[in-house]
Parts: structure tokens; sequence; C-alpha cells
């Protein structure tokens, strides 16, 4: 049963969110890295870019907590079947995420490396590709201009569906307090987690550390 629902793009603090969750209790929290880690998670999201129907608490079994794509893709479809779910969106000055975006996610998508990927990061870079380049942004993962229209698009759109009461639009450089606030959890002792740099990304993807 998902207690909170992660609409934001990926590349926008995603993985520190995801860890930030955990610590707080509120885990699993599900993110790509789970699908990678995860193989037979991939014909769920399969069937979702394919139209079909998929069972929410089947996808989701075991997690409290969804981020980052591609659970971010059918965000509306999650508030709805979770309604008792907060909503954290995490954003970030544009064109930093267009920077950190273009460089892994975007470059993923035509690297020479890619056919050489495990089977099923290969596969679930095609599902990505659908979700992001077809559904969403509608135009290539290279243009700068038409991916920047969604990504203020996705902000606009859960800013309009969400109520002010059950949504908290995250800067993952805000720290704790915002977000533990928002979710009645104490601060922890602990510093708020920066991760999936775009390094850390690239040795995700390989297989590495």
């Amino acid at each position: 049963m998902l207690e909170v629902i992660g609409p934001g793009f990926g590349r926008t603090g995603t993985m520190s969110l995801k860890a930030a969750l955990e610590i707080l209790g509120l885990g699993p929290c599900h993110h790509m890295d789970e699908v990678f880690k995860n193989p037979h998670q991939v014909p769920y999201w399969q069937a979702l870019a394919a139209g079909e129907p998929v069972v929410w608490d089947d996808v989701f079994s075991g997690y409290r907590a969804q981020v980052d794509w591609p659970g971010a893709h059918p965000w509306r479809d999650l508030a709805a079947a979770y309604p008792k779910a907060k909503v954290v969106l995490t954003v970030r000055p544009e064109e930093a995420w267009w920077k950190s975006f273009s460089s892994t996610i975007a470059a993923l998508a035509t690297a020479p490396e890619r056919d050489r990927l495990p089977p099923h990061i290969k596969a679930m870079g095609d599902v990505v590709f659908e979700f992001i380049m077809k559904q969403t942004f509608g135009c290539p993962l290279s243009d700068h201009d038409g991916a920047l229209r969604a990504y203020r698009q996705r902000i606009d759109d859960v800013r309009s569906a969400i109520a002010p009461d059950r949504l908290l639009v995250f800067d993952v450089r805000e720290g704790w307090a915002p977000l533990c606030r928002f979710l009645d959890k104490p601060v922890p002792g602990v510093p708020f987690p920066r991760t999936n740099s775009q390094e850390e990304f690239w040795q995700l993807v390989r297989g590495g550390p």
C-alpha cells in the first residue's frame, strides 16, 4: 500500500528522496533502481507501456512509497488508486534538470553500449523511451525546448490535480525540514542523503557499485 507517491521526473533528486523516505520509515521505496535490481518487475511496465491494465497492488507489492520513473509516469492513476497517499513532487531549476537528464537518461537511449546492457535493463530502456519520448515529451530526447515544456507541464498538471494539503513541491536541497513537516515525521539525526550523481547513474546502469 503506497503512502507516498512521487510524480517528479527522473534527475530531480529522486534517488535522494528514496533514501530519505526509507530513513523516515517509509520504505522500501520504489524507484528505477528497484526495477534494475528486480527483473521480475519489467513485465508490469512493459504491459503498461503497451496500454494494458496492471494491478497496482501487485506492481507495488512490498513497497510503501514510489518515486522516479517508471512509477512517476502513471501518477494520476496512482493518486486515484491510493487516495490516502501523500504526493511529493521533486523539482529543481529547469536548466540544471536538463543538463543532468541530457547527460544520463537521454544519453543512455543512444549510447553505443546500450546493446551490451543486461536484457532486463535494455527492456526497461525501451519502456522508458516509450513513456518519456512518446507519451510525455512528444519530441526527441535531445530536444531541449520540448523537454523543458514537458517538465513545466508536469509541474503544472500535478499542482492542478492534487489538493494543496496532499501535495509537497520539494527541492531536495531544502533538506529534512519541509519533508518531515509534510509527512509528520521527526527530523532524523543524520544528514539528508545526497546521492545518484551522474557518475553513480552510469555505475548503476552498467552494473557497477
